[in-house]
């Protein structure tokens, strides 16, 4: 056998070994997508939309720099009844730190916290809440902070589920990213809730790093200490990351404007609006889906009368904008992750 035979036998040999290494890859292309999903309205319409725009040469078609999708994680991604799980996290330092600030038992809102009273609490509102963000989320640096949330996130159990808050993930929608980035698909979060309390685990449950994280902040300060730089976090409002401020964190963070939206209530309204209805000269096709909670047997049910999550006006303007409601009761075959 000549050295060029061999050569080309060698080849030939290693073409055959990568192909038979690709043959599971294709098989598995070809699998069904979304199997937590019923066959169902919502779901013919993820896949329409995304075959649509990533079928090349065809009118539709988006290039993958531009498949920018953007989710809301507080009711969208996991749980939000009965409180937003940040709020669970932040009573929980109030109650951990109570030792340290002896006042608090006659000061409100946090003696409301230290009694349970949660009538109370809410009657404090969006001032009563950010006093104690202010109290138990800054006055660390950054690094302190985060391993407070992963330590929390690692031993807090859901009163109801008796589960870790990071099980009480959609597993549809945790299909639904994954599907998504397969077809070429950049995912984001888009929060309400505080970045720096999901970026510690975002990447490890949704696959989504904390690069791609928006959400609302502190401000911070950078700072030398001991020889080393920090970022010291301080007890005033940066940003609200939450119904029209959505769009302008979206603009800030990302620069694209999305051709995806995800959300369940209305303060994902003016995220939807943004990334769905006409603007100017750009014409991509555009999805937009709301989560409903409709099983009160495996999660919740609730939409116009609640005071964590309300979906009135969202939920009127998705007819008119012919956005998908997904049914979690109708169109999920099952909400959770197996344990």
């Amino acid at each position: 056998m000549t050295d060029i035979s061999r050569r080309l036998l060698l080849k030939l040999s290693a073409i055959s070994v990568l192909a038979a290494r690709a043959a599971p890859a294709a098989a598995a292309s070809g699998t069904e997508p979304l199997p937590s999903w019923n066959d169902t309205a919502p779901k013919a319409a993820i896949v329409a939309f995304v075959e649509k725009v990533t079928k090349d040469g065809s009118p539709d078609f988006v290039p993958e720099p531009e498949r920018i999708a953007v989710f809301d994680n507080d009711g969208t991604l996991w749980v939000e009844h009965p409180m937003y799980t940040q709020l669970v996290f932040a009573l929980d330092r109030v109650k951990a730190e109570a030792p340290s600030h002896p006042e608090w038992k006659d000061t409100q809102p946090f003696k409301a916290v230290l009694e349970g009273d949660m009538k109370t609490l809410a009657a404090a509102g969006e001032k009563g809440l950010m006093e104690i963000i202010a109290a138990t989320h800054a006055g660390m640096t950054n690094a302190q902070f985060q391993t407070i949330v992963s330590d929390w996130v690692a031993t807090a159990r859901d009163a109801r589920f008796k589960r870790p808050y990071t099980e009480l993930v959609y597993q549809p929608m945790l299909e639904l990213l994954a599907y998504l980035r397969a077809n070429g698909f950049k995912t984001f979060i888009v929060s309400g809730g505080g970045i720096e309390f999901m970026r510690p685990w975002t990447e490890r449950v949704y696959g989504i790093p904390p690069e791609q994280v928006i959400g609302s902040s502190i401000k911070t300060q950078f700072d030398m200490k001991d020889g080393a730089p920090t970022l010291f976090r301080l007890p005033e409002v940066n940003f609200i990351d939450d119904k029209a401020g959505k769009p302008v964190g979206i603009n800030e963070y990302i620069g694209r404007r999305p051709i995806a939206a995800f959300g369940n209530s209305d303060g994902d309204l003016e995220m939807l609006q943004w990334t769905t209805l006409a603007n100017g000269m750009d014409t991509k096709p555009r999805f937009g889906l709301i989560v409903h909670h409709t099983d009160a047997e495996r999660e919740y049910a609730y939409d116009r009368d609640t005071d964590f999550g309300r979906l009135d006006l969202a939920l009127d303007a998705a007819a008119i904008n012919h956005w998908t409601v997904v049914s979690m009761k109708t169109d999920w075959k099952q909400i959770f992750p197996e344990k």
